[in-house]
């Protein structure tokens, strides 16, 4: 059986909050808007049009949308640390002759960007997913494992009959992963290795 394991990637292979609130300074100084930069990173997952309709009028997302996804590529990119174990668990599924497939809410082009600057490889990437539609992207791509942070990528790996795997990296505890249907729930990557030889065996 061919193994293919999906990964979210903002607080689950990346912390990109610094880089993500230098963009929405920068958001905010060049459109005159107050935003709470330091809230936004604390709820990072959802899709961005969500976060902008926060902070600007219903009219004005689409515009701001397009700016923010600019403002990223030179602020954001050069901001974001690679979480522990990140790399460590995409070797690992490859040592298991497996496919590394990130499934993440982000812009796809600026998620390419992100993981080539930090020298992560995927064989599969599927970006602006959310939830259950992370949900179809893990069907598609016939994954049977999904790791994220977020209660939404517990979501989507549920809609997908994938094995939900919870870090609590992200804004969630154990607990409410837990709750949210997570399979198994790991503190961060370092762990996860050992639980894919173990779940393999």
């Amino acid at each position: 059986m061919s193994l293919t394991v999906g990964f979210d990637l903002d607080m689950t292979l990346l912390d990109t909050r610094p880089g993500i609130k230098a963009a929405w300074d920068e958001l905010a100084a060049a459109t005159g808007t107050r935003i709470d930069s330091d809230l936004v990173i604390t709820r990072l997952g959802p899709p961005l049009a969500q976060e902008v309709a926060e902070w600007f009028p219903a009219e004005r997302v689409p515009e701001i949308v397009d700016a923010y996804r600019a403002l990223y590529r030179e602020h954001a990119l050069p901001g974001a640390v690679v979480l522990p174990g990140a790399r460590e668990s995409l070797d690992a599924v490859r040592a298991h002759g497996g496919r590394v497939a990130v499934i993440t809410g982000k812009y796809g082009p600026n998620a390419r960007l992100q993981l080539d600057l930090m020298g992560l490889e995927t064989d599969i990437l599927v970006g602006d997913a959310w939830a259950e539609g992370k949900g179809l992207a893990l069907r598609e791509h016939k994954a049977t494992v999904y790791v994220g942070d977020h209660l939404g990528d517990i979501r989507g790996a549920r809609a997908a009959d994938a094995v939900a795997i919870g870090v609590t990296t992200g804004p969630y505890g154990a607990a409410e992963l837990r709750e949210a249907g997570a399979d198994v729930v790991l503190a961060d990557l370092t762990e996860f290795p050992a639980w894919l030889a173990g779940h393999l065996a």
